[in-house]
């Protein structure tokens, strides 16, 4: 069983999280009404949270004691999010080349669909330098 797989493994119930983190199960809750975080639910509806959870928890509590409201954070989770998956795809086993032309491409089809389905392309401004 590799690491991922274990860290994302539901084991706490809420007791034990709000031990790990010491935050409030309403804050816990809160959290997760926002889709901060994602625990899942047994067959009785408790809420069983990973060490990924946790991690997640006590990163959105610094943020919150940094001053950084909910929308804040969630722009943030999604940066982060974002910067794993393409650190992920250029540190991968094989390496993709294109060329220039097949990466305008690319680019311009990423400015077309920025705003769609409520997303919004972090590099929208950056590249309508490029298309006209």
């Amino acid at each position: 069983m590799n690491d991922e797989i274990r860290r994302n493994m539901p084991l706490f119930p809420i007791g034990i999280v709000k031990q790990l983190t010491e935050l409030s199960a309403r804050q816990i809750r809160y959290y997760e009404e926002h889709q901060l975080v994602h625990p899942v639910r047994t067959n009785g509806n408790q809420r069983l949270f990973s060490f990924n959870d946790v991690d997640r928890l006590l990163e959105i509590k610094a943020l919150i004691e940094q001053g950084i409201n909910i929308s804040g954070i969630k722009k943030i989770l999604e940066l982060n999010e974002k910067a794993v998956e393409i650190t992920g795809l250029a540190h991968s086993h094989e390496q993709i080349e294109i060329s220039d032309k097949e990466l305008r491409k690319h680019l311009k089809n990423e400015l077309i669909m920025a705003g769609r389905n409520g997303k919004a392309s972090i590099i929208q401004g950056q590249l309508s330098r490029f298309f006209h």
